[in-house]
């Protein structure tokens, strides 16, 4: 047999430290919309303990497992250096977890950046006091198995995303995005003029209402003018259909 699916790969090209600070501090929402709003993994992958943890930012180790077992991903974890995110393939299934406190614990006491998992993850009550960034698609009580295959540093698939190893990944109560190394100095400066954008916005709020209110209303008839269409307006609607 082949050793495809049962395999570790050791080498990560992990991008230059200051290039991932470059995005500390910035929303997922400004870095995705910088990426034309295609690299955000879907909802159902949660922050699971918001009242401690800070927010993700790191590179990305993965793990491809089959649903239920871990075996693999106590691999990545000896392998995982400070600063990696461990993002674990596990299925997206959920009826057993992959891991639990003492691995989260581990995680977060050998300074890793967080950790991400398409699947389910238990202990929930001891993952909240923990703040390293824990994300994950659901909580149970049952168990894993521990007999493999997978795979550790091969292209994953997690919450709708493909995820390769030494991505960027940041995250926060909106969610995560992945970045690709290649690209990250250049996704980082369009996202640092996108919030810097959005902060004078909301100075302008702030300091004239009135002067942000003109401004939005011109936004809004010039983006219903590209559409081409002309909208009629009416009084009530109750009025429109009066006998």
């Amino acid at each position: 047999m082949i050793s495809i699916g049962n395999r570790i790969f050791t080498k990560v090209e992990r991008p230059d430290p200051k290039i991932v600070e470059l995005f500390r501090g910035l929303p997922s929402s400004n870095i995705n919309d910088e990426m034309n709003r295609l690299f955000c993994m879907h909802d159902y992958i949660r922050l699971l303990n918001p009242a401690t943890a800070r927010p993700l930012l790191g590179t990305a180790i993965t793990v491809h497992s089959p649903i239920g077992d871990n075996l693999f991903f106590h691999q990545a974890l000896d392998m995982a250096q400070p600063g990696d995110i461990i993002v674990v393939d596990a299925g997206s299934g959920c009826n057993r977890s992959v891991a639990g406190e003492i691995m989260m614990r581990f995680a977060a006491k050998k300074g890793l950046a967080g950790i991400v998992v398409d699947g389910c993850l238990r202990d929930l009550d001891g993952i909240e006091k923990l703040d390293m960034p824990i994300y994950a698609k659901g909580i149970t009580p049952q168990g894993p198995y521990k007999f493999g295959p997978g795979e550790v540093n091969s292209p994953i698939a997690c919450g709708g995303q493909v995820v390769f190893p030494g991505d960027i990944l940041v995250g926060d109560l909106d969610g995560i995005v992945v970045i690709r190394r290649q690209d990250a100095e250049a996704v980082a400066e369009a996202a640092i003029k996108k919030k810097a954008s959005e902060d004078k916005t909301f100075e302008l709020m702030e300091a004239d209402l009135a002067a942000y209110a003109d401004k939005h209303r011109a936004t809004t008839e010039k983006r219903f003018a590209t559409t081409g269409k002309e909208v009629p307006q009416y009084g009530a609607y109750c009025d429109s259909y009066s006998l």
